[in-house]
């Protein structure tokens, strides 16, 4: 067995066996050339690659995701394997904290990562919301977020350390909205994703219903407006239901100390 880093080769390899990862399919073969650029892309080769996962680096964390191993070689340490090379490679860096992203009801993918000392930090929501034109809604652009108030946002489904100067670079693009016509304010950071077209990918941190309902109403406008297919709303709390909002999925955000 040797671990080692992707090359181009690899991805016709690596999509035989990533092809009915999930009920609807998998995003590898959407993901793989930007990771390749990226670097940190592992793959696990007995003879053939049968494993890959990708990390990701940033102000002390490292970010874990895509972890697959081919069906025929499952339950034999392979995952842990690329996991704890990546972990290896942070420490090397002083990183001291890593993070992955696992669905509730993966229930071997989170024995893994329990196994290897992740307990869960959150739990977040998936929600898919329909672009219409919407008039409906009154917000503000600005910076309504404290110090310290909320640790993570999403960039293309990356939980992104959110720190003073990520504030300040989100309210110069106008990306970070804020509804507040109760106490409980209601503020949403906005993303273009990195991976997939035409894809508006929003972090959520939801007050009360009415200033909710606001922000999700001024989405559904800003993606028809700027022509995005498909808005994705990630967020700690149950939304309101709406129209042509709808809750897709749950995952368990995991996070390990590693110093």
């Amino acid at each position: 067995m040797v671990i080692r880093e992707a090359k181009s080769s690899d991805k016709l390899h690596i999509l035989k066996f990533c092809k009915n990862t999930f009920s609807w399919g998998d995003y590898i073969k959407d993901v793989w050339d930007h990771w390749l650029k990226e670097g940190n892309l592992l793959i696990l080769e007995k003879n053939l690659p049968i494993g890959v996962c990708h990390g990701v680096f940033s102000q002390d964390q490292l970010w874990i995701e895509g972890i697959r191993i081919n069906s025929n070689f499952r339950r034999k340490g392979f995952a842990s394997n690329l996991v704890t090379q990546l972990e290896s490679l942070a420490i090397q860096k002083k990183i001291n904290t890593s993070l992955m992203l696992i669905d509730i009801e993966n229930l071997p993918s989170l024995e893994m990562a329990k196994n290897l000392g992740y307990k869960i930090f959150q739990v977040w929501n998936f929600y898919s919301l329909l672009p219409q034109k919407n008039n409906a809604y009154e917000i503000s652009f600005g910076n309504m977020i404290q110090d310290d108030q909320f640790p993570h946002y999403v960039k293309s489904w990356r939980w992104v350390p959110l720190n003073k100067k990520s504030l300040l670079f989100l309210e110069s693009k106008n990306q970070i909205i804020f509804c507040k016509k109760d106490q409980n304010q209601s503020i949403a950071i906005l993303e273009e994703s990195e991976h997939f077209k035409q894809t508006l990918i929003v972090t959520l941190f939801s007050g009360s219903k009415i200033n909710t309902m606001n922000i999700i109403f001024f989405l559904q406008n800003f993606g028809f407006e700027k022509n995005f297919k498909r808005i994705q709303i990630l967020t700690k709390e149950i939304l309101p239901e709406s129209k042509n909002l709808e809750h897709k999925i749950s995952f368990h955000l995991m996070q390990k100390l590693l110093s």
